[in-house]
């Protein structure tokens, strides 16, 4: 069995005990990759002869002092910078970009003394829900080749489910962690908005984007937001807020806690196979002490168009600097300036980024702004109250991450409902900022199936506490895909 399916506790006792070395756990990861990513496609490029020479190099430090992600394997998805490796947003434009520094999350999990084993394939600059758009490759989802992994962070979900990586990193604008988790069946945890720096993240809407972990267990995913959260004085968004040990919150006891059901995240729209799972889910919270009510996020039916509005208008607004003169694609042959701003954008971009870029100018357009950016912010504004109000009484909220399962490549949902309902799950959590966390919950037709839990500003800790209780009381985390040699 590779060392891949093994949780960071056992693989540093393995580590510990002399049984492995980090050169051997790392040499692990590169044949999972070898062996699989043909079908998978989750990595866009490798950093095998700097990683190899990194375990080395670990395997001579001293033991004492090491961390619980000391010598394991991460793979980065490939917006967050990382120095002299190549980072191109899955997009034409930066194809030959290589960044001269590393984000400020790549700092950290070296510093943890993870070994990076290279990027992770992603919607062309994080806009879409399938991996289908980047420019460069489709990724597939492990448990179902013929199926898509989620978006965007599709390689960085699959990367883990597949046994190559026991952990990544992801980005989730409007549920791009926790969509693609419940559809690769992994753990995917969305952060308070500021918990984690952005500084080195390429934006897409600076004002919804956050790193999140993406890990097989619950305990992995905390030991990594440990790792890379704090406070960042080179992002003028990161929060000051003090950083608790996630890891502690593991109590498995959750007597006493008030779970909160909206119930329009039961509603139309929500595949029934998927209802039927989070009920049992929430009986599972009930047997172990948790109490159950319904309520009712009246503004979260506007959470699409608010969304839309907000992410393209920001958009527009990052995606100005990439424009064929300072770095990035730029066109050949270009007579003129003007010339060289239109070819290049118009042939470096992916239809679904233009169509994006358009949206949002035309949204902060003058003859357009108060009517659809300033109404969105005051709409954003009354979403993120509804959350406060359930809050004043509930400790977490709780629901499907997605309204169905994994769907065929090439197929995407046409049912209006099923993509409203869809917004409605994911968009709003990163609207309000708050954090939301995806467990495996059950699985349909042999595709997993995510519950997603929501918490207050900066209550990791809680969300932390009932999917680790949820995950001891199932075991949905410990299947994995039959795919290929080596898994089980």
């Amino acid at each position: 069995m590779t060392l891949m399916k093994k949780t960071a506790a056992e693989l540093q006792a393995l580590l510990h005990n002399g049984e492995v070395s980090v050169k051997e756990v790392t040499e692990d990861s590169f044949k999972q990759i070898a062996a699989l990513d043909g079908q998978v496609k989750a990595f866009l490029a490798l950093t095998e002869e700097e990683a190899l020479a990194k375990a080395a190099a670990l395997d001579n430090s001293p033991k004492e002092g090491r961390g619980p992600l000391f010598g394991l394997p991460i793979g980065i998805k490939d917006n967050i910078v990382t120095k002299g490796t190549a980072t191109t947003c899955a997009s034409k434009m930066l194809e030959n970009f290589v960044p001269v520094y590393d984000a400020t999350v790549v700092e950290k999990v070296n510093e943890a003394g993870m070994v990076s084993v290279g990027k992770l394939n992603m919607d062309e600059f994080a806009m879409g829900s399938t991996t289908e758009r980047s420019a460069f490759q489709t990724t597939h989802n492990p448990w179902n080749l013929d199926c898509v992994p989620g978006g965007s962070s599709g390689g960085s979900a699959a990367a883990v489910a597949a046994g190559e990586v026991p952990f990544s990193l992801g980005t989730d604008t409007g549920g791009s962690v926790r969509q693609p988790a419940a559809f690769c069946g992994v753990v995917g945890m969305k952060p308070t908005y500021g918990r984690v720096s952005r500084n080195g993240l390429v934006a897409f809407a600076s004002s919804l984007d956050q790193i999140g972990p993406i890990t097989r267990t619950v305990e992995d995913n905390a030991l990594l937001l440990n790792a890379i959260s704090g406070v960042d004085h080179r992002d003028s968004s990161s929060s000051q807020q003090q950083v608790p040990d996630f890891k502690a919150a593991l109590t498995g006891d959750i007597k006493g806690l008030r779970v909160a059901v909206p119930k329009e995240y039961l509603g139309e729209g929500i595949a029934e196979d998927v209802k039927d799972k989070v009920r049992a889910s929430l009986k599972v919270l009930e047997s172990l002490g948790a109490t159950i009510g319904e309520v009712t996020l009246p503004h979260s039916k506007y959470a699409s168009p608010t969304y839309y509005a907000i992410a393209t208008a920001e958009a527009s607004s990052n995606l100005a600097r990439f424009d064929g003169i300072r770095y990035g694609y730029r066109a050949e042959g270009a007579k003129n300036l003007d010339e060289i701003y239109l070819r290049s954008r118009a042939e470096g971009f992916g239809t679904e980024v233009k169509k994006r870029i358009l949206y949002g100018t035309y949204a902060l357009s003058a003859d357009h702004h108060e009517d659809l950016y300033v109404k969105a912010m005051k709409v954003r504004t009354l979403i993120s109250q509804d959350f406060a109000s359930v809050f004043e009484n509930y400790d977490v909220i709780v629901g499907p991450t997605s309204a169905t399962t994994a769907y065929e490549i090439g197929g995407a949902v046409k049912d209006q409902l099923t993509l409203y309902a869809n917004d409605i799950l994911t968009v709003s959590v990163n609207l309000a900022g708050i954090p939301a966390i995806s467990i495996p919950c059950g699985f349909s037709d042999g595709l997993p199936i995510g519950l997603q839990i929501i918490g207050k500003h900066f209550d990791e800790e809680t969300l932390y506490r009932v999917a680790h209780a949820f995950e001891q009381a199932t075991d949905f985390h410990k299947r994995t895909p039959s795919l290929g040699e080596g898994t089980n």
